[in-house]
């Protein structure tokens, strides 16, 4: 169990507003600086996928507030499907969970320098790209090393500088909206359910996150009655952002060149205000906004394997923790996502981005499935201790939706996703038979203690 003192003066618990900020900071990450070029390719249908998408979001984001409410602990969806349906639902939530943070850790990355490009011509050279994808993923890293108190003050500062370009062209973009940028309604060979489902398996990375209170909720204060308030708060706020922000986009640049666009953002500034002023202003908030992101989901990624770490179900270096953060699971986290970096601008694809995000569109819906399925699973159980009954129809409808929204994100993703995304989750099994062996036998050899040391005093006393 999480402790609920600070251990030190690095270490700070989270209120409202920054468990809020946590919330948004890491929804509103790299993802919508790159995903309106991501989606062009599908036509202004896309945008169809976003409306469903934040439907969805929002009823994801009640779940985990109910949730909360029940088991205000540290893990997040871990936590809930352990609770639920016992220590392997429990693993494998929190095995593709953090397969999901270092994963979007990696893609993060690589959004991120598209727009430091801008600023700083790095794409000519793979080992320019390679080494600036990973001085933004250590930065971060050592911001989380450094302890809690410092990790919300970067999540606060970071939170507010976004707003700047997402304001600007979500508002001011709407004032140089053109219908001729628009291009149709729906491009590719897709059907129109296929565009959609296709679209939103992209689009789904720019709402992770929403469960970012929940996971961290052994951080924030009073965390029954403010995880709700602030995934709620924080996931309504970012979505009205998201559908302005890409509207706009789509208005203001021409679709041939959106499609090919590597900093949709800066051009759509670019194309409203004329010159280059504009774009390089926009990339550098949103390097700042995308290093923000890296800094929260680098928390993340290690509060979880804590959490199941502290029950026994994963290894027990991973429930280390120095300044209010768990530091192994922090260096592990960046050296895979900095592994997996390396390879993917090695291996030769040019979509790089893309390719990870669906892998996390996959490996995010599993604790979600989870997570919802506890909420429908205390909802039919009859636990009055579980349910309030005062909710009971709107709470079943919510988990009902949510549980639907997020198998028609795994149907969307793609066949390749699903079997990457599988071969990470299959890999995990093998860790928890390990583990799961490791305790039997822990709990054998402190069961023969007992009974020798049981045998040796009955054996005094019969003398």
């Amino acid at each position: 169990m999480t402790t609920h003192a600070p251990q030190n003066r690095h270490a700070r618990r989270f209120g409202l507003p920054v468990a809020t900020a946590l919330v948004m900071g890491n929804i509103i990450g790299g993802g919508i600086f790159l995903l309106p070029a991501s989606v062009a390719p599908f036509g202004t249908i896309s945008l169809v996928a976003f409306v469903i998408l934040t439907a969805g979001a929002i009823a994801l984001a009640l779940v985990f507030g109910r949730l909360a409410e029940r088991h205000p602990r540290t893990g997040g969806p871990y936590v809930y499907a352990r609770e639920a349906f016992g220590d392997f639902a429990g693993f494998l939530a929190a095995w593709s969970y953090w397969i999901t943070t270092w994963v979007s850790n990696a893609a993060l990355a690589v959004a991120a320098v598209g727009y430091l490009d801008v600023l700083i011509p790095v794409r000519h050279s793979t080992a320019a790209t390679i080494a600036a994808a990973l001085v933004l993923q250590w930065l971060p890293a050592l911001a989380n090393l450094a302890g809690t108190r410092y990790v919300g003050a970067v999540q606060l500062v970071s939170t507010v500088l976004k707003f700047v370009p997402l304001l600007l062209v979500a508002v001011g973009g709407l004032f140089f909206f053109d219908t001729d940028n628009l291009g149709p309604f729906q491009a590719g060979d897709h059907s129109a359910a296929g565009a959609v489902s296709a679209a939103a398996a992209i689009l789904l990375f720019s709402y992770l996150g929403v469960e970012s209170a929940a996971v961290s909720a052994g951080e924030v204060k009073d965390p029954a009655r403010n995880v709700g308030r602030a995934t709620v708060l924080g996931t309504a706020a970012a979505a009205g952002i998201y559908l302005l922000g890409t509207l706009a986009v789509f208005g203001t640049v021409a679709h041939d060149e959106l499609v090919g666009s590597g900093a949709p953002f800066s051009d759509a500034v670019n194309s409203m205000f004329g010159g280059s002023w504009g774009g390089t202003v926009v990339a550098l908030a949103a390097l700042v906004s995308m290093v923000g992101a890296l800094n929260g989901w680098t928390l993340l990624s290690a509060q979880t394997p804590y959490a199941a770490a502290k029950d026994g179900l994963f290894p027990q270096v991973f429930a280390t923790k120095r300044r209010g953060v768990p530091t192994v699971g922090v260096l592990v986290t960046v050296v895979l996502a900095s592994l997996l970096t390396v390879y993917n601008y090695t291996a030769g694809s040019q979509r790089v981005f893309e390719i990870l995000v669906l892998v996390t569109t996959f490996t995010a819906t599993v604790p979600y499935l989870l997570a919802t399925a506890a909420q429908i699973y205390y909802l039919l159980s009859g636990r009055a201790d579980r349910v309030d009954r005062r909710r009971l129809v709107r709470d079943g409808v919510l988990a009902a939706a949510a549980f639907g929204f997020s198998m028609w994100l795994v149907a969307g993703s793609g066949y390749a996703a699903v079997y990457q995304g599988v071969l990470f989750l299959f890999a995990g099994v093998l860790v928890y038979a390990w583990m799961s062996a490791r305790r039997t036998r822990a709990a054998g050899t402190e069961e023969s203690g007992t009974c020798a040391q049981s045998y040796s005093t009955s054996s005094v006393e019969g003398r």
